[in-house]
């Protein structure tokens, strides 16, 4: 008699504690669920406002918003899916992901905010990227924390095992009203904390830590990572005439491509790719942001 009661008071309390990890759990994604719409509502403001201060203030609560959101209990596996204004890649053995959007400036001029959030399991670990573009003279040659960021938007990450870990970034960078840039930098972490840019890109002229591409507003460029071949491919950019070899934001494809390949941890220059050998890899197609935001802003008015 004793034996079932006791069973019968184990089972009450089990039953109440299943109800409360469930309660907990369904607060957990309502409150995520609440920072999502509001986060996807400040980003069409800052993506669509017409006004530079509105769309900064909106930047500003948006950025406010989203720590809040982060500091949920594991809100590393929550995607904010709707939240469209803003780049989301998790690192392939998801030991961290990277947040990543930019404001236009009244200018034409771009300014990029991010943050690497680590997978902690549990509360929040991250680390804020602050653009220090304009400050940074030869970013092809500088290694930097994420307080003096090469800001862009990624869409690609890459993890190199030799002969040390390191995160290959691809990612697109606005610049001016006459030129866009795209990047490959490289992340890794020294002491737990961030690093970024490594000179493990040889050939082209110099060993590079970061390679960054200026061209034409007017034009796009390939760039994109093929994984069968251990390569990341590019459009070779030329000026249109020889005349205006020293003004990238001339630049544009010339239907040739070359690339970096992986060798022993490097990344080799290599010129003249057939990219009949290529293969089409669809998932590494990317939206230029203006042009998706474009498409975002149609589809509001609509």
């Amino acid at each position: 008699m004793i034996k079932s009661s006791f069973l019968t008071l184990i089972s009450i309390f089990l039953c109440f504690h299943c109800f409360a990890q469930h309660s907990d759990e369904s607060g957990r994604l309502q409150r995520l669920k609440f920072y999502e719409d509001s986060l996807t509502s400040l980003g069409k403001q800052f993506v669509n406002d017409d006004n530079d201060l509105e769309r900064k203030n909106a930047n500003y609560t948006f950025i406010k918003t989203l720590v809040s959101a982060l500091k949920i209990p594991n809100s590393f596996l929550y995607p904010f899916d709707s939240v469209k204004s803003i780049s989301i890649i998790n690192s392939p053995d998801n030991r961290f992901r990277l947040l990543t959007w930019h404001i236009v400036n009244d200018d034409g001029s771009y300014r990029f905010y991010g943050t690497i959030q680590i997978n902690t399991g549990g509360n929040l670990k991250m680390y804020p990227l602050e653009d220090y573009s304009p400050l940074l003279k030869n970013p092809e040659d500088s290694v930097t924390d994420n307080h003096k960021w090469y800001g862009a938007q990624y869409y690609k990450i890459i993890p190199i095992y030799s002969p040390k870990l390191y995160y290959v970034l691809i990612g697109w960078k606005g610049n001016t009203v006459k030129s866009t840039k795209k990047v490959i930098d490289i992340l890794s972490f020294k002491d737990d904390k961030p690093e970024l840019g490594l000179s493990v890109f040889d050939g082209n002229g110099k060993t590079r830590k970061r390679v960054v591409f200026e061209y034409t507003r007017q034009a796009s460029m390939l760039l994109r990572y093929v994984p069968e071949q251990n390569l990341i491919v590019f459009d070779h950019l030329s000026p249109p005439d020889p005349k205006l070899k020293n003004q990238p934001d001339t630049f544009g494809p010339d239907l040739s491509y070359d690339g970096y390949k992986l060798k022993n941890g490097r990344w080799v220059y290599v010129t003249n790719l057939d990219m009949r050998n290529v293969p089409d890899n669809h998932d590494a197609e990317y939206i230029d942001p203006k042009k998706q935001a474009e498409v975002d802003k149609g589809a509001v008015k609509n």
